[in-house]
């Protein structure tokens, strides 16, 4: 009886395309050029949250500041690389009550986080040493930190972060303590508080 004949036939082996995993980026938007840019781009990787930290500083007023984090956001969704997160960094300083409410809502509305400040940025710096819940002039900050630090303080100084950084879980206390207490008030009446405190425990991975 012959034997059959079998048709022999090469064995393509098929691969799973590996699946790339996005960059997990967080884009900050400060109100300020130099001061928030400076410190928030010392921070330090953390592959656990995040693998880039991209800020940009664009020295105009809080509405401002969110309608950038919009565009920037919403750039980054049509091109396919959206971003994680979204933060806006503003302060309260010299503009209108209704000007810093508006802007506070337009984030809410447009799911921007934000971390606002009243009066100014700085607060947060002072947070790192004491607690404070009186309410001070922009003026005044500077001349408190500057006898902290020992030295006078300049905004643009890019060694704040490395500075403080051994004092950031006072700071963290002191800030979250400050909001409870105010946070319930109208923001007219929140002088002084930070939300700063927010965003840092999500660049130091303690949320």
């Amino acid at each position: 009886m012959a034997k059959p004949k079998y048709e022999t036939r090469p064995v393509v082996l098929t691969r799973k395309p590996r699946h790339i995993r996005k960059l997990r980026r967080i884009l900050i938007v400060c109100e300020g050029e130099k001061t928030e840019p400076n410190y928030f781009k010392s921070f330090p990787s953390n592959p656990i949250v995040y693998d880039t930290i991209e800020v940009t500083g664009i020295g105009n007023n809080t509405v401002f500041v969110v309608n950038e984090a919009i565009r920037l956001r919403n750039k980054a969704l049509k091109d396919g690389e959206p971003y994680i997160e979204v933060w806006a960094v503003f302060d309260k300083d010299d503009f209108p009550v209704s000007d810093f409410e508006k802007a506070v809502q337009l984030a809410m509305e447009n799911h921007i986080k934000y971390a606002y400040s009243i009066e100014s940025f700085e607060l947060w710096y002072l947070l790192h040493f004491n607690y404070y819940d009186t309410g001070m002039s922009r003026s005044v900050y500077i001349e408190k930190l500057s006898s902290l630090l020992g030295k006078t303080y300049r905004k643009n100084d890019v060694t704040m972060y490395k500075t403080l950084s051994r004092k950031m879980h006072t700071a963290l206390k002191n800030a979250s303590t400050l909001y409870t207490r105010q946070c319930c008030k109208p923001i007219a009446e929140q002088n002084p508080v930070t939300l700063v405190f927010l965003l840092v425990q999500k660049l130091a991975g303690s949320v």
